[in-house]
């Protein structure tokens, strides 16, 4: 990776990875083009689509507004390994990560680089908040961006940070925390932002810039077995001694917040004894693990309860926006 842009204006690099989505890549792209931020290549990590995303999206087809730069794997690889192929490509002072089912606000870069330039010299990262949509545009829920004191705790207890589209991160942040963990099949955002907060301090854009695509055939996340039987022990190794660092009741915080996370997507995928066995340990762990309870509901009468026990964790979600906790 060599240097570019200037101090007033810093350059950035846009890893957007993609496979066998052309009409999203097409629109994906389209958000970078039209972005307010003028310094921006855009590197576009083919993972072995059918159709080359080279085809889809030639290099001149946004009309010069940013530099397209296509890169493509040999075979399939993931999406994880997508993104450090482009990470290991990027030319920016700044890296930032776009999916390919995924869009930006126009002002969303210039946010971000405006909030690196007002924030403390240690800030490395900067996020923004997320705003859900569904395949026809309609909107779903808007999360609002928090910011933490300490990034570490904060991501250890399970408050959200955000995907990898609403990041803003300084190169030589990533260089010194290594680049994304390829062995994990999720949680791959958390389990980096995690090791990059303890390199930098972070910083948020409140407002929601990202837009994130609800509805499509989700080809970044991996399935529940792979998250049970991989990702779930290996974030444990790897980071629970970290969690213990901050005392034991952060630990014991840390266990039930990656429990209860696996426990829902046991829910969501049907596998309603994991979903029971996972969702217990969180509370077990952690008796005010709140959003356990309703998806623990919802596993017992197994695909009967399921939606009733949906609904339930939606009430519990607004009561808790409502009341700020």
């Amino acid at each position: 990776m060599s240097d570019g842009g200037t101090e007033s204006s810093p350059s950035v690099s846009v890893v957007l990875p993609t496979y066998n989505r052309p009409a999203r890549l097409v629109e994906a792209a389209e958000s970078v083009a039209s972005q307010t931020y003028d310094d921006v290549e855009l590197l576009v990590v083919d993972d072995h689509s059918d159709r080359p995303a080279s085809d889809v999206l030639p290099a001149d087809s946004l009309g010069g507004s940013v530099t397209v730069r296509h890169l493509r794997h040999e075979e399939n690889r993931g999406a994880n390994a997508a993104r450090n192929t482009g990470i290991e490509a990027a030319n920016g002072e700044f890296v930032a990560f776009l999916d390919d089912d995924d869009r930006w606000d126009p002002e969303k870069l210039e946010r971000q680089v405006d909030r690196f330039r007002t924030a403390p010299p240690d800030v490395g990262l900067v996020y923004t908040g997320t705003r859900y949509v569904g395949p026809d545009g309609e909107e779903l829920l808007v999360e609002p961006a928090t910011e933490h004191d300490d990034a570490t705790r904060a991501i250890l207890v399970g408050k959200p940070i955000g995907e990898f589209s609403t990041v803003l991160v300084r190169r030589s942040v990533v260089e010194a925390a290594g680049l994304p963990d390829e062995r994990f099949p999720s949680w791959q955002d958390r389990e980096w932002y995690l090791r990059v907060s303890e390199h930098c301090s972070f910083a948020a854009v409140p407002d929601a810039l990202m837009y994130r695509g609800m509805g499509y055939d989700d080809q970044i996340h991996q399935n529940f077995e792979a998250k049970r039987d991989v990702s779930y022990p290996l974030f444990l190794e790897k980071h629970r001694p970290l969690a213990a660092e901050y005392g034991p009741l952060v630990e014991r915080r840390f266990v039930a917040t990656l429990s209860r996370s696996l426990g829902m997507s046991a829910v969501s995928t049907g596998n309603y004894a994991d979903a029971r066995r996972y969702l217990l340990r969180a509370i077990r762990y952690w008796p005010g693990e709140t959003r356990a309870y309703p998806y623990l509901l919802a596993s017992l009468g197994g695909e009967y309860t399921y939606r009733a026990g949906k609904r339930v964790a939606g009430l519990a979600r607004a009561a808790r926006e409502t009341l700020g906790v």
